[in-house]
């Protein structure tokens, strides 16, 4: 039997996030049912962040009370402080994902805290997904470098995850925001989170700034991660770190994880087709993927 990858698709919230192109709520939604359609069972579709400092997750509230409840998709919220928590809970998100930070100079641009301080804050706020019994996950962003302090001392994660499990998440996941990592910073950052907290499932978020996400996944995968985050078209990018480009693409992710005998329950030519109506009908503009210019292999016409 094959072994199942579990895809985290990121392009609503992530994906869209730091996009020139701000969707209405009907295109946003259009996108999610595409999502849907290609097989997606997790995803991220909301960020409850001040409007003004991410224009584009200001409708996030809307999105959740109008997404289907009907499909066996569970929808997680972005939260980075406790009314981000409220607001999340309010919303009827199927999960949250709390940020913790790994340097301090790209914290206090983004949460203006220090990675202590939002494990601290998590301590405090945790509670409140837990009184609503809304699972709780942790992701690190930064977590192998920093745009403004430059290399983060691996001893930090295992910090990190230490402190996020005591604070009951059940989810730990590693960011690589700007796109730094290597597969030996990433090997060796899964083996300090497992010491650190060995009951947490364990999550991975590349983003392909310089063109190694794939095979930073090949190394997860290899050390025995089972969840990725990716993104419809390989979208996204963060707005707080400068030039962090888009997201691994979700379609590149599944072609290789199944070529090399995984499954995603992903449908490669819809999620083809999903990063193809995001180039041409909703954000206007080209995507990263190879996927939506190369096809897959053996081609349907084959």
């Amino acid at each position: 039997m094959s072994r199942t990858i579990e895809i985290v698709e990121v392009g609503p919230r992530d994906g869209l996030q730091n996009d020139a192109t701000l969707l209405d709520t009907p295109v946003k939604l259009d996108f999610i049912d595409r999502l849907i359609a290609a097989g997606v069972k997790r995803m991220e579709a909301a960020s409850f962040v001040h409007p003004k400092l991410v224009p584009a997750m200001a409708d996030s509230a809307g999105i959740m009370a109008v997404v289907p409840r009907d499909r066996g998709v569970s929808y997680i919220g972005l939260a980075l402080n406790e009314r981000g928590m409220r607001r999340a809970i309010e919303s009827r998100c199927d999960e949250i994902n709390y940020v913790l930070v790994a340097s301090a100079g790209f914290g206090k641009a983004n949460q203006n805290a220090t990675p202590e301080e939002t494990a601290d804050l998590l301590d405090r706020i945790a509670i409140l997904a837990h009184d609503a019994q809304i699972p709780l996950s942790a992701t690190v962003s930064v977590a192998f470098g920093d745009p403004f302090d430059g290399e983060v001392d691996p001893a930090i994660l295992g910090m990190l995850a230490a402190r996020a499990a005591a604070a009951g998440v059940t989810e730990f996941a590693l960011g690589d925001t700007i796109g730094v990592a290597t597969p030996w910073d990433v090997e060796r950052a899964i083996r300090i989170v497992r010491d650190a907290a060995p009951d947490v499932r364990l999550r991975l978020h590349f983003h392909n700034t310089r063109n190694t996400a794939l095979a930073n996944i090949h190394a997860a995968v290899q050390s025995g991660v089972t969840i990725i985050d990716a993104s419809a078209g390989g979208i996204g990018g963060c707005p707080f770190a400068p030039r962090a480009t888009g997201n691994v693409a979700t379609e590149d992710v599944v072609y290789m994880l199944e070529r090399g005998g995984f499954s995603t329950g992903i449908d490669l030519d819809r999620m083809i087709a999903v990063a193809h109506w995001l180039e041409k009908t909703a954000l206007k503009h080209p995507v990263q993927s190879a996927l939506s210019k190369a096809g897959g292999f053996p081609s349907a016409d084959s």
